[in-house]
């Protein structure tokens, strides 16, 4: 049986790593270290009754509903009824992913990773997470921990530089050599805009710092 559950576990974290393609190497050789020793079939998916979502806070439930529709609009966009998405999870009871879309249900990593990996193919880790934050409360406590609610910015912000120099089909037929010169300049803008922002930061906190003292010596 333990073999079994290793070969499971293995399965699953194979699944989330190839979601993960996105990411840096550092970045999913760190999550990979820290994920390896999780039993990644942690949470179990259970229709929760009126009482037991009254146990749940705001919060919580809000993002349940949001997980749910995000689940439901992909579906839809993917052209899939629920009987049909159904099926393919090997879900043998549609109710359960009804309740899921409807936002009254907790769900498993497994299933959450079955979802994505046929929901999201193209994006996945933004809809990953937002499906662990809404449905699996006690995971992404562990990945707040770990940092990993910071990764779909991080993907976002790769996506909006790249989204530049695509939409700029002038840079796109440089010869490599001008094209070099325009990255070093760049760069060097880059460094540049970042430490003025840094300098201005730094002011707008020391200003904020002065304020308040000002205020407790009145």
């Amino acid at each position: 049986m333990a073999a079994k559950g290793d070969g499971v576990r293995s399965n699953l974290l194979g699944q989330f790593t190839s979601l993960s393609g996105s990411l840096s190497k550092k970045a999913l050789g760190v999550l990979t270290r820290r994920v390896g020793g999780l039993t990644l079939d942690i949470g179990r998916t259970i229709i929760l009754d009126r009482a037991q979502r009254r146990l749940l806070s705001d919060e919580q439930r809000a993002w349940m509903k949001r997980a749910g529709e995000a689940i439901q609009d992909a579906r839809q966009t993917a052209g899939l009824s629920l009987d049909e998405l159904a099926n393919t999870l090997d879900l043998e009871d549609k109710t359960v992913l009804q309740a899921i879309e409807q936002g009254s249900a907790t769900v498993s990593f497994d299933l959450i990773l079955r979802l994505t990996s046929l929901l999201a193919r193209n994006d996945p880790i933004p809809f990953l997470i937002k499906l662990v934050r809404g449905f699996n409360p006690r995971l992404w406590a562990l990945a707040e921990d770990w940092g990993i609610g910071r990764l779909p910015g991080m993907v976002e912000r790769d996506r909006q530089w790249m989204n530049i120099y695509r939409g700029n089909e002038a840079a796109r037929q440089l010869p490599q050599a001008d094209f070099e010169r325009v990255m070093a300049f760049c760069e060097n803008a880059l460094t540049m805009a970042v430490q003025f922002q840094q300098s201005a930061a730094s002011t707008d906190k020391a200003d904020t710092d002065d304020k308040q003292t000002d205020e407790r010596a009145r």
